[in-house]
């Protein structure tokens, strides 16, 4: 790491200011993360195959994996934001490598789910830990900090089904055993954000001392209201996308008759989709406004998602690119703007977010495994299609950067008296 990520390079900073080289450690460390768990969903056709599971399995594995992750998050990161833990990312990559060595030598369903359970663990101290930190480096650009760590790892998602492709499948399920080498190197790299962090604490209080007068205090009715929102835009996003990066393979393999190896390579331009995505969306937040951001990034993929299900292969893998970057802005716009209708509570709602969409993923990914054991896969894609329109539900939110410029406005006068 260079000097700046050191805490004597750092000391002084403004907190005003984005320290660039803390967020792009982040976001690569969050690539390797993401890289290893996207192998599971990656692997699942061979896994399928060699455990002889139903698609109903399939999707238990998931709904462990997310449940687990979603259940610890909030609860990490509230406890956080009371006490701070540093180097808690470099030991929940532990976990993550422990789930690596498993998934490699598993020989039954069981230690499927246990090694499932393992890098759900990892996940669940990850997230909300290092979003804190991605907030504590981001000075005023928190839309660019958080999709700058976020898009680290939806690239590495899209890695997963590359990697299976090119070396898991071809060598078998012992070979994932060697990605435990990523995790190392995560552990290293996680390891010196935790000394930068450790060392750089108090960037975190002057933010609370100097919260501009205009912030708009809203009842508490409607920051219920407004939350209420935004968890049912995060559910159909991510249930839409689990529909995607879990069964999309399934789908092309019976409808299309593509080979496991070609439903890899249509499932890496999605995820490279969903990262171009994640990157844009927390800038134009920044820039245009996040409830802007918001409208277009759910409702927007609802005319592409309505079209998927009656088209042929060519215009499949177009529309699921377009839906990957229109709905993958939305994450990251949302968080923040939940962060700044909740000031001073980084890590809980980040744990809440995230818990939340590891939650819906999960059981997203089982009630849909199950749902296409009963009608097939292509009836599965048809019902979900439906789910972006739930979008229109944005119109329940405050405009906040709006509502604080009025609230500027009206108080001017009062200052000057």
């Amino acid at each position: 790491m260079s000097e700046k990520m050191s805490p004597a390079g750092a000391e002084g900073v403004s907190p005003r200011r984005t320290v660039i080289e803390v967020l792009l450690a982040l976001s690569f460390s969050h690539m390797l993360n993401d890289t290893i768990q996207a192998l599971l969903p990656s692997i699942y056709p061979m896994l399928k195959t060699s455990f002889r599971l139903s698609f109903a399995q399939i999707g238990f594995i998931s709904l462990v994996y997310q449940c687990v992750a979603s259940l610890l998050q909030p609860v990490i990161g509230a406890y956080a934001d009371r006490r701070p833990m540093p180097y808690s990312l470099a030991a929940g990559m532990g976990f993550t490598l422990c789930g690596v060595v498993l998934i490699a030598f598993a020989e039954s369903f069981p230690m499927l789910l246990v090694a499932a359970a393992l890098v759900g663990a990892g996940s669940s101290v990850f997230h909300p830990e290092a979003s804190r930190v991605a907030h504590l480096a981001a000075g005023r650009r928190r839309g660019f900090a958080q999709s700058l760590f976020q898009v680290g790892g939806n690239f590495g998602s899209s890695l997963g089904p590359l990697l299976a492709a090119w070396f898991i499948v071809p060598h078998g399920q012992r070979s994932i055993v060697w990605f435990g080498f990523l995790a190392l190197t995560g552990i290293f790299v996680l390891s010196r954000i935790g000394h930068w962090y450790a060392g750089n604490l108090g960037r975190a209080r002057p933010e609370k001392m100097s919260a501009p007068p205009s912030r708009v205090v809203f009842p508490r009715r409607r920051v219920v209201l407004a939350m209420i929102v935004l968890m049912v835009l995060v559910f159909s996003k991510f249930f839409y996308l689990v529909s995607l990066t879990n069964y999309y393979t399934f789908y092309l393999i019976h409808r299309f008759g593509v080979s496991v190896q070609e439903s890899q390579i249509y499932l890496f331009l999605l995820l490279v989709a969903v990262a171009a995505g994640t990157l844009l969306g927390g800038p134009l937040g920044d820039r245009f406004g996040r409830k802007y951001v918001i409208w277009f990034s759910i409702l927007g993929a609802a005319p592409f998602s309505l079209t998927l299900p009656h088209v042929g292969l060519a215009a499949t893998a177009v529309l699921t690119v377009v839906i990957g970057v229109i709905l993958a802005s939305a994450f990251s716009v949302i968080l923040v703007y939940a962060q700044e209708l909740i000031p001073g509570k980084i890590g809980l709602i980040a744990g809440m977010f995230f818990g939340f969409s590891f939650g819906i993923s999960g059981i997203a990914a089982a009630a849909l495994g199950i749902f296409a054991d009963q009608v097939g896969i292509e009836r599965v894609f048809a019902f979900c299609a439906y789910l972006p329109l739930l979008g229109i539900f944005t119109v329940f939110l405050p405009n906040l950067r709006k509502e604080a410029r009025a609230a500027s406005t009206h108080a001017l006068p009062e200052s000057r008296k």
